[in-house]
């Protein structure tokens, strides 16, 4: 898991941010698989995850700006058919701004219809919000048992299969 957190940290930090965005959108997805009964990621996990660790960052003049369903319509969106579009966002579209292009930092605003989120920032609170899970979470009976089926990265291999070069499995 920290190898998955250490790599979407890594797009940001390259400035990779379509794979660092996507990457991040499926955080709940996978926290909350990990922590279940059966393994197994669905919208009201996703949902209930992502309230807990990451929307209290979001709300602008006393209104939540990205909630958990929220955010689970958008990465439906975005990882299923490519757009930053959905009729349920409640916005006509979240647009996220690369930081560095202007020395402004554009975030958490509403523009007319659209929802703005600086794509580091979101990323950033994505990670952290998956750090301070992890710590609790690690310990858990459904962790432990849902951990060794989770993708992970193996730098001498993965014997029987292949040994001796980093396999991704």
């Amino acid at each position: 898991m920290r190898d998955l957190l250490s790599q979407i940290q890594a797009a940001v930090n390259g400035h990779a941010y379509y794979l660092a965005l996507y990457a991040s959108l499926t955080v709940p997805d996978i926290c909350g698989a990990m922590e279940s009964d059966d393994g197994q990621a669905t919208k009201p996990k996703y949902i209930e995850w992502f309230d807990k660790y990451v929307a209290s960052k979001y709300s602008a003049c006393g209104q939540a700006t990205l909630t958990g369903e929220t955010c689970y319509f958008y990465r439906c969106s975005v990882l299923h058919q490519g757009r930053a579009q959905h009729p349920e966002l409640g916005f006509s579209r979240i647009l996220f701004v690369e930081p560095g292009a202007t020395t402004n930092v554009f975030h958490n605003n509403v523009l007319n219809d659209a929802l703005n989120i600086d794509a580091a920032i979101f990323c950033g609170d994505e990670l952290a919000g998956a750090t301070a899970w992890l710590q609790a979470a690690q310990s858990s009976d459904n962790y432990k048992k849902n951990f060794p089926f989770f993708i992970q990265r193996y730098p001498a291999g993965l014997p029987p299969y292949l040994v001796g070069i980093p396999v991704i499995g």
